[in-house]
């Protein structure tokens, strides 16, 4: 699944080509996606300008003067700015075709979505429960301290819960546990305030790390140029179970943990 930075990546590359462009026309050639697309978004944006496209964790939002479009990539989807006469392919479901260039929304499993609200757009059901970003001011110690506090849920689970701390995902938790030397099935109410400190600066590290260098090499992700992330290369512990420890040359354990994939150094991460 597309995380925070392979989300950002997406929104920095086609931003520069719709922003402050108007909507021609939208062509859905599917609308089941993880919920329908709504049957009135080309009347909604249609002869609209586009003003900005933001991110909320994994959520774009394409803001227009009296909304915007959520849109999210699911597990498999992407967006790709292409020329008005590229002829799609069979699983590009749903066309924004701007002035000057086309945005499309291709997603080969469906489970992403396109979704309109009006004002006030981030009192959606989708976003109105989301916790700071990870990369904002918002997220430092004294917030950390306070979503921990008294909590015997694990530390990796925590920081994945979007009511905490939004977009931090299975890799990136993974590899910031492990440049702030924490077990991630420690209980979150029991680390000391000076190693939460360094987690929410190893959140913050990885994931603009990630950002700068296009996201994962996840299955599906590409980004708005069709160019696979790079960042992969960069991981420590994320899918390298088995392999020596890049700081003590021991083995790297895999275990489960809500259900995901969690690989850490058990002399590293306490």
């Amino acid at each position: 699944m597309p995380e925070l930075p392979e989300v950002e990546t997406t929104r920095a590359g086609v931003s520069p080509h719709i922003e402050v462009q108007k909507v021609v026309r939208v062509t859905v050639r599917d609308a089941r996606l993880r919920w329908p697309v709504p049957d009135d978004l080309a009347q909604q944006v249609e002869g609209e300008v586009l003003r900005k496209v933001v991110r909320r964790g994994k959520y774009l939002l394409f803001e227009f003067d009296q909304g915007a479009i959520i849109g999210h990539l699911g597990m498999t989807g992407s967006m790709r700015i292409v020329a008005h006469d590229e002829p799609p392919s069979f699983h590009d479901h749903v066309d924004l075709v701007f002035e000057k260039v086309t945005l499309r929304y291709r997603d080969p499993r469906r489970f992403g979505c396109l979704l309109w609200q009006p004002h006030p757009v981030m009192e959606h059901a989708l976003l109105a429960h989301l916790g700071p970003e990870p990369l904002s001011e918002e997220f430092d110690l004294a917030h950390l301290l306070n979503v921990c506090k008294g909590k015997k849920q694990a530390i990796k689970s925590l920081i994945m819960d979007s009511k905490k701390v939004v977009g931090v995902g299975n890799i990136y938790a993974n590899e910031a546990l492990f440049m702030a030397g924490i077990h991630p099935h420690r209980q979150a109410g029991r680390i000391a305030a000076k190693r939460l400190d360094l987690l929410v600066g190893a959140c913050k590290q990885v994931l603009a790390a990630a950002i700068e260098q296009g996201g994962t090499t996840l299955r599906n992700f590409v980004d708005s140029d069709g160019n696979p992330g790079y960042f992969k290369q960069q991981l420590q512990v994320y899918g390298r179970a088995g392999q020596a420890c890049v700081v003590c040359n021991q083995p790297l354990v895999e275990s489960r943990l809500g259900q995901r994939s969690t690989v850490y150094c058990k002399l590293c991460q306490r």
